[in-house]
């Protein structure tokens, strides 16, 4: 299979998931705000985020692991490909058992740090029910995922995700109606999620001639522990909004903040899926030095601003009407918070803006180079964010997320231009104004558009009527300013309905 056919099988299968994800993420907070409460979904939302942090003790491994599979993949190192597995295999064990210890900790001191009604006991069983899927990512899954990923055929592992995710939301529905109590719910879903990593361990097995007997006289993953800032950063970014909220305000607060979080992280997960192949496809050229390279990331980095402004755009319409439908009937928290739903659409926006320029630093491998401006962005978000929460609450926290992204987005753009792709920085800034205008003018559009009805139905009518505003003009600014990236979309999209009309 060439490597276009791979990216594209690896983005579809993405976007499903993480349609399946987006649709599923509302499906089971809601749950759980009608049948357990908003203090109950914002435990287990918190506990989530705190059990994430146990990804610290990767040390970022991860994506160098990745990066350093490109170059013998490319050149059908079995051997070196054999090491490389070896010594990230002996790596993620340590960090699953790790985890072991990590779970004592939390156990017992989060409920005494956490401003809640529950039983200690009851916290300590939940935060056990979540994190046995947690420990098999790391013990099983974790290098085969990466592998796969390297190898651009990610769509296995994907596929996997996809289907666990499915049989767990429905089993999910069913406990939760039944009357089980929250720990059943989210043990039968940690225990379902076991899918995946013992399918991609029979695959793997099966298609890969890995020589686990091989002895190792060098770390053959190189700039290991450089990845560590960079994976910080991304940890504390990740978490440290839901952190500060349980250290320094309410679970009620948390869940507010993680309602409308699921919205703007799940356009954010549907724009990942459907960059999640370009990754590897162009590591493999710059391992290659192929000459196509720059014409292929100007089209990439086109092809993100533009999904980003059309879907963020629509997002600061919809968001707050939707979190009025979607907490319809939800009476023990005041979940309308425009203010907040706006500065975090825009803070994901420029979080998402920044795919290709990070993208393509990770293809390269340039982990030591940047592990500064990690840290600094890091500092950034929990400084800020810890600094304004008592002051301005919620808002307060998207204003430490919105600086940290701008930082760093900007950073990773002056980088690139400098140290890898060698060309003017006049690219980013150009595309940050054709976005503000494209963005701004799509949303006043829109502006006169309201929702007839607290319903899904009249919801769905006004989003339907927002991307019929949106859609046109984004076309017509980036048909004045990139004529020729428009014109190629339009006729790789033309090319995808001809193979679709043969098929069919």
């Amino acid at each position: 299979m060439d490597r276009q056919k791979k990216l594209w099988r690896t983005s579809l299968s993405a976007l499903g998931f993480q349609l399946v994800t987006f649709i599923t993420g509302f499906i089971i907070p809601r749950l759980y705000l009608l049948y357990y409460g908003s203090e109950t979904n914002g435990l287990v939302s918190s506990v989530a985020m705190f059990l994430g942090f146990i990804s610290l003790a990767e040390f970022g491994v991860g994506a160098v692991v990745q990066s350093a599979l490109y170059k013998p993949l490319a050149e059908k190192n079995h051997d070196e490909i054999s090491r490389i597995i070896i010594s990230s295999e002996r790596f993620f064990r340590k960090v699953a058992f790790a985890l072991v210890g990590y779970l004592a900790l939390l156990a017992i001191v989060y409920p005494r740090i956490v401003s809640s009604p529950f039983d200690p006991w009851f916290i300590i069983s939940l935060i056990l029910a979540i994190s046995i899927g947690l420990f098999a990512q790391y013990f099983i899954g974790m290098t085969y995922r990466l592998l796969l990923n390297a190898d651009q055929v990610g769509y296995i592992q994907i596929n996997l995700s996809t289907f666990a995710l499915v049989i767990s939301t429905i089993t999910a529905f069913i406990l939760v109606q039944s009357g089980a109590s929250i720990q059943i719910v989210c043990l039968a879903s940690s225990v379902i999620f076991l899918i995946q990593p013992f399918g991609m361990s029979l695959y793997v097995k099966k298609h890969y001639q890995l020589n686990k007997q091989l002895t190792l006289h060098e770390e053959p993953i190189k700039q290991k522990w450089n990845g560590l800032t960079q994976h910080i950063s991304t940890v504390v970014l990740d978490k440290t909004d839901v952190v500060t909220l349980t250290l320094f305000s309410t679970l009620t607060n948390v869940s507010v903040y993680y309602v409308h979080y699921i919205v703007v992280a799940g356009i954010k997960s549907i724009l990942s899926s459907l960059t999640f192949g370009f990754q590897a496809a162009l590591g493999d050229m710059f391992a290659k030095q192929e000459k196509e390279l720059n014409r292929e990331y100007d089209f990439f980095e086109w092809l993100v601003h533009t999904a980003v402004v059309f879907l963020y755009g629509c997002t600061l319409v919809l968001i707050r009407p939707f979190v009025q439908v979607y907490t319809r009937g939800i009476l023990d928290a005041n979940y309308d918070a425009p203010l907040f739903a706006y500065l975090l659409a825009i803070a994901f926006a420029f979080m998402c803006i920044r795919i290709p320029y990070q993208t393509m630093v990770k293809a390269a491998g340039h982990y030591k180079q940047t592990q500064t401006a990690a840290l600094i962005e890091a500092g950034i978000n929990v400084v800020v964010s810890v600094t304004l929460v008592f002051q301005f609450g919620l808002p307060g926290i998207a204003i430490g997320t919105l600086a940290a992204m701008l930082y760093r987005t900007t950073y990773f753009a002056l980088y690139l231009t400098k140290n890898i792709l060698h060309r003017p920085i006049k690219h980013y800034f150009i595309h940050l104004g054709v976005d503000a205008v494209n963005m701004l003018l799509a949303v006043m559009l829109c502006s006169v558009l309201r929702l007839g009805d607290v319903s899904y139905s009249a919801w769905g009518i006004m989003a339907l009527k927002t991307a019929a505003i949106a859609l046109p003009v984004t076309l017509v600014i980036n048909l004045i300013v990139y004529r020729q990236n428009t014109l190629r979309f339009a006729g790789l999209c033309k090319g995808l309905l001809r193979i679709g009309n043969r098929r069919k």
